[in-house]
């Protein structure tokens, strides 16, 4: 706890949970070992480094192969982000909604994590 303390300064004080940042790799070595897992919670981090990859490698010539192989890790993991905000999987399906549905998601995608433990599994990355 000291050392949460001295890198996190007040926050820490005040008794917060500190999460560990993912990074790109280890991100996208979770969405893929979590291939269909639509249980538990994944930090913003992690989902954010996914959503990067998937633009990255979206190019025409590759862009449906890859699409394909992500469709199903990539529902998981939004799941799972959702969860970690509190909210259920279902609300995915907002995204079918034209327009207003993706704003929605993007809202709650930039949400941060729900403090502590919830029906969907304990807070991801915790120091």
């Amino acid at each position: 706890m000291e050392q949460n303390v001295q890198n996190y300064g007040a926050y820490a004080q005040q008794g917060c949970a500190v999460q560990r940042q993912v990074g790109f790799g280890e991100a996208l070595k979770r969405g893929f070992s979590n291939y269909a897992n639509f249980n538990g919670r994944a930090s913003r981090s992690e989902y954010w480094w996914w959503a990067l990859s998937t633009i990255i490698c979206c190019i025409p010539i590759l862009g449906w192969i890859y699409g394909l192989a992500i469709l199903v890790p990539s529902i998981a993991l939004g799941v799972r982000r959702l969860h970690d905000t509190g909210r259920s999987g279902w609300w995915l399906l907002v995204n079918l909604v034209p327009f207003i549905g993706g704003l929605i998601i993007l809202y709650f995608m930039l949400q941060p994590s729900q403090e502590g433990d919830s029906q969907y599994g304990p807070m991801p990355n915790l120091q």
